[in-house]
């Protein structure tokens, strides 16, 4: 009997099309694997136990199932996304309980490709920080669930890496698709801006974006593809793994620049995660790519900024909101984030600046390779407890690296690379040029091919 729980999205979705397997069938085996698992690592606030088997018949009867990209795929979303039916309760105890009557565009998209949503997954309240604990609950590392599966897409994260769903939608204003997939070994790629439907609202300055989460660079290439609205390959919906189709392109010698430097002063990157950065360098040196040390003219003011940004994105958040009913870090956050809008802190020029000083790097190198994170994860425990200064010391201590490319618009992917010494999944970033989102899976496939990694937790 064949096992599809733990199976990429790929092969799931080509042996529904095939009719190996209904989409009930693949709906119930997962939805079984999250009643056994889900416990032990926080994923899910919301399991669509009732509605995701009806709607996998739904699916299946559908006259164009032979050729619908994601055929029966199970998917997760992040509960900051509305999905018709369920109540969007973004990690907090303030936020509205009545179900979403519209699924936001993505959703849509990913239903309309053929995946069937099952469940909704643990955020931090407002999505601010980058461990994944609240009033809901906390979601921890599959690897290690004493350790934090990042944020604030960590449920999703912690989702696909214990094999529970092959894929999850996610944003990521500041890291919170990058941060959790380095976590938990995975590929979470924050698209460049406009590239697909943006979280609602402001969407933190136009800082963040909508991406997939997935355990191979074919099953994120072709999340990405549905997501953008993109054709999706002939090969693809044939069965064959999307990767390969464009395997010209990950060919291609590329000039990549290479750096450890952090973009936020005085927060430097540990050794294990610089020394897995060197070796996928020289992998990919080894492999006919061009290869050189230079570090992005990242300005001083670069950490004020994003600070500003960040707290003021969740003070537009928290607009409305009872703040009776929010932690003290959010508040605080909030409050911040008010007094740096009245100083004048979030001047609408930020975005045009900081690519000024970048474009001339980018226009000599292809791609950007960095560690993911600087430091390995904290412990999963109720940070929404502690005070405010805690939390924002723990994430920029671990994850300075990510935000420079939110702020900028620009694609980055994090992905999985070797081994900390703890035995959990080390990971780099790839950044690149606006548009460049399949350049840059070209890239984290052909490290896939040299270098692979075990997709899940759960083994495979």
């Amino acid at each position: 009997m064949t096992v599809w729980a733990g199976r990429t999205a790929t092969e799931i979705a080509d042996a529904v099309r095939r009719k190996e397997v209904t989409p009930r069938e693949v709906v119930a085996e997962h939805l079984a694997r999250i009643a056994a698992q889900n416990a032990r690592v926080g994923a899910f606030r919301v399991v669509r136990a009732a509605a995701a088997p009806a709607e996998a018949d739904a699916v299946g009867a559908r006259a164009d199932l032979a050729e619908l990209p994601l055929a029966g795929v199970p998917v997760a979303v992040k509960d900051n996304l509305p999905v018709r039916g369920e109540s969007t309760r973004n990690g907090s105890a303030a936020t509205p309980t009545a179900p979403a009557a519209d699924d936001h565009e993505t959703v849509a998209r990913l239903r309309a490709a053929g995946a069937v949503v099952v469940g909704l997954t643990h955020v931090p309240e407002l999505c601010v920080f980058g461990t994944t604990d609240g009033v809901h609950g906390i979601a921890r590392n599959p690897w290690d669930p004493s350790r934090t599966a990042g944020g604030s897409s960590g449920g999703g994260a912690a989702a696909v890496a214990a094999g529970l769903v092959p894929i999850a939608l996610g944003n990521d204003g500041m890291g919170s698709l990058r941060i959790p997939a380095a976590h938990c070994g995975l590929i979470g790629l924050k698209p460049g801006s406009g590239r697909v439907p943006a979280p609602l609202g402001d969407a933190w300055f136009g800082m963040s974006e909508n991406g997939p989460l997935a355990t191979t660079a074919a099953d994120a290439r072709l999340m990405f593809s549905v997501l953008a609205g993109e054709p999706v390959a002939a090969e693809s919906v044939a069965g064959e793994p999307v990767a390969e189709s464009v395997a010209a392109g990950a060919n291609r010698r590329l000039k990549i620049a290479f750096s450890t430097r952090s973009p936020i002063a005085g927060v430097p990157v540990t050794k294990p995660y610089a020394a897995l950065a060197r070796q996928a360098g020289r992998l990919l040196a080894g492999a006919g790519h061009r290869l050189a040390t230079a570090h992005p003219p990242y300005p001083l003011s670069f950490g004020a900024v994003v600070l500003a940004r960040w707290t003021g994105g969740t003070a537009q958040d928290a607009e409305g909101l009872d703040p009776r009913l929010l932690t003290r870090r959010t508040r605080r956050h909030a409050a911040i984030g008010r007094a740096a809008e009245r100083l004048g802190m979030l001047r609408p020029d930020h975005r045009a600046a900081l690519n000024a000083r970048l474009d001339p790097f980018f226009e000599e190198y292809d791609v950007l390779l960095t560690p993911a994170l600087a430091r390995r994860g904290p412990a999963a425990r109720a940070w929404h407890e502690r005070g405010w200064l805690a939390n924002v010391a723990v994430n920029t201590l671990c994850s300075p690296m990510t935000p420079p490319w939110n702020l900028s618009g620009r694609p980055a992917l994090a992905m999985p690379f070797g081994s900390l010494p703890t035995g959990l999944p080390g990971a780099v970033q790839l950044v690149g040029r606006p548009g460049s989102e399949h350049q840059l899976l070209d890239l984290a496939a052909q490290l896939e091919r040299l270098n692979p990694w075990q997709r899940t937790a759960a083994g495979g």
